[in-house]
């Protein structure tokens, strides 16, 4: 079994499922209320667990129920929770989701611990990323530990992973740390200055990042599908189609599936094609950790 080391966040989504998303300072009623596990970092570290690797999370939870409460969860997956720390001066990260009829969202973070998770958090750490096939990391977390960790991995031969959302601006030197990169067409926008629509700019966008130091791209198109580039030439590799429900977690579970296929030692298009089938899996169902689909349920 491929261990996958996972450094990122832990919240709790409170999910309203409307008609539609409400415009600013309108109220909408007769939506649907469910509260469930979320979090960029926990969602990937599921999606990887319930995909066969053995994973590792490094977060930070507050001293409350809901910390609590995500640490039995991660456990329930097994996955090692021996790196999920506790501040006790922080809450726990929560999430606030609109989801619409066509499954479409809207998400607000109150980051709480996971804000508090520091470079010192991950020194003394080098033994258990050392001992891993891979490191995948987003942005939910301080980008200084991002960087930290970034570095750490790249020192041991360990390749990195970066699922660059929310989007911000990247240190330059971080790029020259990174495997792959996963960003969206909006993220990619931001970190190239090339508006993503089709195959052509997502191309452009690619390479733009490849001359920043990444080995390989693979931008994720929603509907159209992901565009595969490798540093010199790139595939677009069709999505699934399917009915979708509720998109909250479709990227984290497309990450969580890239990182074990590659960790599987699968080339990245055919690993993107088995990332984009567990993602449309995860598209058909509300939730977001909830959503993640089992090995069995991607045979075939």
């Amino acid at each position: 079994m491929k261990r996958i080391v996972v450094v990122g966040s832990t919240n709790t989504d409170m999910v309203v499922k409307a008609a539609r998303i409400p415009a600013p300072g309108e109220t909408i009623l007769g939506g649907r209320f469910l509260m469930n596990p979320g979090g960029k970092g926990a969602n990937q570290a599921v999606a990887a667990a319930r995909l066969g690797a053995e994973v590792v999370f490094i977060a930070k939870v507050g001293d409350d129920l809901f910390g609590r409460e995500a640490k039995a969860l991660f456990a329930k997956e097994n996955i090692c929770t021996d790196y999920v720390l506790t501040d006790p001066s922080e809450p726990s990260g929560v999430a606030l989701i609109m989801v619409d009829a066509k499954g479409e969202n809207c998400i607000a973070v109150a980051s709480g611990a996971n804000g508090t998770l520091m470079p010192e958090d991950i020194e003394g750490l080098e033994g258990v990323i050392a001992q891993s096939d891979l490191l995948l990391m987003q942005l939910e977390t301080p980008l200084e530990t991002v960087r930290y960790a970034a570095d750490v991995a790249v020192n041991l031969g360990v390749p990195v992973i970066l699922n660059p959302a929310p989007a911000c601006e990247l240190p330059s030197d971080l790029y020259d740390c990174l495997e792959v990169i996963t960003p969206n067409e909006s993220e990619a926008e931001l970190l190239t200055n090339i508006k993503v629509t089709d195959e052509a700019s997502a191309e452009a966008a690619a390479r733009v990042l490849c001359d920043k130091g990444v080995l390989n791209v693979v931008i994720t198109m929603g509907a159209k599908g992901a565009y595969v580039f490798d540093g010199e030439d790139g595939v677009m590799v069709p999505a699934f189609k399917v009915e979708a429900v509720d998109t909250t977690a479709a990227g984290d579970v497309f990450n969580g599936a890239l990182a074990v296929a590659l960790t599987e030692e699968l080339e990245l298009e055919e690993a993107v094609r088995f990332a984009s089938k567990a993602a449309s899996i995860s598209v058909t169902r509300m939730g977001a950790q909830a959503s993640a689909p089992r090995r069995e349920e991607l045979v075939g």
